[in-house]
């Protein structure tokens, strides 16, 4: 039995058996553990919905684009520090890997202090330069500010579960993550019900349990000594592995950025349909985290399995799983889309009890549904590509898609359809830019990932 339960907590080795096997073993863990992630933002909805009231809920939600913006920085170290590991652990290079493990932890460190203190300048001024509106705009800027103070929380714990993953070791950041979801909801219901905290104590909440995960997997990696090194060496940045980081990092901090500036470019659109919208807006927002789950899921699966491959000079495998990986995909994208049709209206239910806002919710969720069937394949090969050290390709494609596709769509349907009842356009113009540059996506992903240039991108 106790053998057993340190198999699940042990590294898995991704270059061996059955490609889809090992995939979906490894997804589920990951999509267990998105799962829990979504409920820190999930459930401060709930609770200042519940508890505040629907222009709470709509400050929760209009500050996650501003931070969504501030955090590219620690993407950008994510994903680097993901396929070095993968692709290192892969090789059974246990030098490259330590001094790729310590290089993470110090330049997390410094960009955590850069972001609490530039992070906590900008938020006001952000905020302002959206239009927020002024009913919510002093909760918008006390969420985000604790979020600020305490990013290093938030911060380590991606980029060390990243680490744990890029190890095949998907199952720790899950138990731990699940032990901060629970002191997250309790500390929420805590903090807002019971001292009327509101959104400072949602953002309270959520700081705290994410600092807990960070520390568990930190505990973790310093129990991992038989396959890497933690010492002054390793910590202390040398230009090869910080340049490598940088250079496989930074094009996906650039895509975040640019998606990031892409929702407040198209959240000061949304801002101008009112609160009402702006509510539903951030409903569809916290389903979609949900629903999207699986197919970040898969995505960093296929990274992981890529790299460990990529590093072991396997590509016929690489191609095998890749293949595997997107139909799986693509299997459970189609059913989730299917269960949000259907019982869409019961979902956003539990949000609010204002009739209204729970069926403008559910009309404009229908538009966007049918779209994460395309994002399964989009994140499925753009996971392929960056696992093998292609993180350009991705990169271009969501700049493409979001600049040239989400954005202008967005603005010229709302352009077109103004009338003096509607003097802003229709608010469906949201969701079916979000569509459109999804399906775009997907097209050009399966094309990037037919050419091939990925198998000549791998960590020397």
């Amino acid at each position: 039995m106790i053998s057993a339960i340190r198999k699940f907590f042990a590294p898995v080795d991704m270059t061996t058996g059955v490609p889809w096997k090992k995939i979906a073993m490894f997804t589920i863990p990951m999509v267990l553990g998105n799962i829990a992630q979504q409920l820190y933002n999930t459930v401060d909805s709930i609770v200042v919905g519940k508890f505040v009231g629907d222009n709470a809920l709509a400050a929760v939600g209009s500050a996650s684009p501003i931070f969504n913006l501030l955090l590219v920085l620690f993407i950008g170290i994510s994903v680097g520090t993901s396929v070095m590991v993968s692709q290192y652990y892969g090789a059974r290079d246990r030098k490259q890997l330590s001094h790729a493990i310590g290089c993470s932890i110090t330049l997390t460190a410094i960009a955590s202090v850069f972001i609490m203190i530039v992070g906590s300048l900008l938020v006001r001024p952000l905020l302002e330069m959206l239009n927020t509106p002024v009913s919510i705009i002093d909760w918008c800027e006390s969420y985000l500010i604790v979020l600020m103070l305490g990013i290093a929380g938030v911060a380590y714990y991606n980029i060390l579960s990243g680490v744990l993953r890029g190890m095949g070791d998907s199952f720790s950041a899950l138990i731990y993550l699940l032990i901060a979801t629970v002191i997250n909801i309790v500390l929420d219901v805590w903090f807002v019900a019971g001292f009327g905290l509101g959104v400072f104590g949602v953002a309270l909440a959520t700081v705290i349990a994410q600092a807990v995960s960070a520390l568990l997997c930190f505990r973790k990696l310093m129990k991992m000594t038989d396959l890497f090194d933690i010492n002054l060496e390793v910590l202390k940045p040398n230009k090869h592995h910080s340049f490598t980081m940088i250079r496989l990092g930074l094009p996906s901090g650039i895509t975040q950025a640019i998606m990031s500036m892409a929702m407040i470019i198209v959240q000061s659109l949304t801002n101008s349909f009112g609160e009402m919208f702006i509510a539903a807006n951030v409903i569809i927002m916290r389903v979609d985290g949900f629903a999207m789950m699986p197919n970040m899921s898969f995505g960093n699966s296929m990274t992981t399995f890529t790299g460990q491959n990529v590093g072991a000079k396997q590509y016929d495998r690489v191609e095998q799983g890749a293949k595997q990986g997107a139909i799986m995909a693509v299997g459970v994208s189609t059913a989730i889309t299917a269960l949000i049709l259907i019982f869409g209206k019961y979902l956003m239910g539990v949000f609010t009890t204002t009739e209204e806002l729970i069926q403008l919710s559910v009309n404009m969720m229908r538009i966007l549904a049918p779209g994460y069937i395309a994002m399964a394949l989009t994140q499925s090969l753009s996971g392929v590509m960056r696992g093998a050290g292609d993180t350009m390709t991705p990169m271009w494609i969501s700049l493409l898609t979001t600049v040239g596709v989400r954005v202008p769509i967005a603005y010229g349907i709302s352009f077109l359809t103004r009338t003096p009842e509607l003097p802003t356009g229709r608010s469906e113009c949201i969701f079916i830019s979000l569509l459109l540059s999804w399906c775009c996506g997907a097209l050009l992903n399966f094309i990037a990932y037919k050419r091939g240039g990925w198998k000549k991108k791998a960590v020397q």
